[in-house]
């Protein structure tokens, strides 16, 4: 999820750019410090705006430069898992599936491979809808391309195919 973030923080102004203007060098100074910066609360820093720096600065013993309050936004990327997601029983596997009440799963008719609730999974994205007022969207996914499914059976799949130039040697 994309956010704006507002931050307040001390920036400091080294002596060789005094004479340029301090909104210019406080950005330019901020940028560096925060934009591709990762953090566990704000996420993943893309890009600072609206930088609102004090005029009036301090200067450190020992340091040459002055420090000044600045507040600004920041965008942030804040990698989120999608709660619901849609996966049709067409998009579970290319065979016939039918429903083992018994078990309580999807079994592949010809591949006797079984989905069932809370197996993992790994899937593609392939539609998001967005209702019109603003929340509940949809997100479908399908499971039926290479590499793709329960992960076990991803697994059983890299353990037979060969590698893509290798040929399997029989002995």
């Amino acid at each position: 999820m994309f956010r704006i973030v507002t931050v307040e923080d001390v920036v400091r102004i080294p002596p060789q750019k005094f004479g340029d203007p301090i909104d210019d060098v406080a950005k330019e100074q901020i940028k560096l410090k925060y934009e591709n910066y990762v953090d566990e609360a704000l996420g993943y820093v893309i890009l600072v705006t609206g930088v609102d720096v004090e005029g009036t600065g301090k200067i450190l013993p020992g340091d040459g430069s002055t420090h000044h309050k600045a507040v600004f936004n920041l965008l942030t990327f804040f990698p989120e898992r999608p709660e619901d997601t849609l996966l049709h029983v067409s998009q579970i596997m290319d065979h016939f599936i039918t429903y083992d009440e018994k078990h309580g799963v999807l079994a592949g008719r010809e591949s006797h491979r079984n989905l069932g609730k809370g197996n993992l999974v790994r899937g593609r994205i392939i539609a998001v809808s967005f209702p019109r007022g603003g929340s509940g969207g949809k997100i479908g996914i399908t499971l039926r391309q290479p590499f793709l499914g329960r992960l076990e059976w991803i697994q059983e799949d890299l353990k037979v195919k060969p590698a893509k130039g290798e040929h399997k040697v029989e002995r």
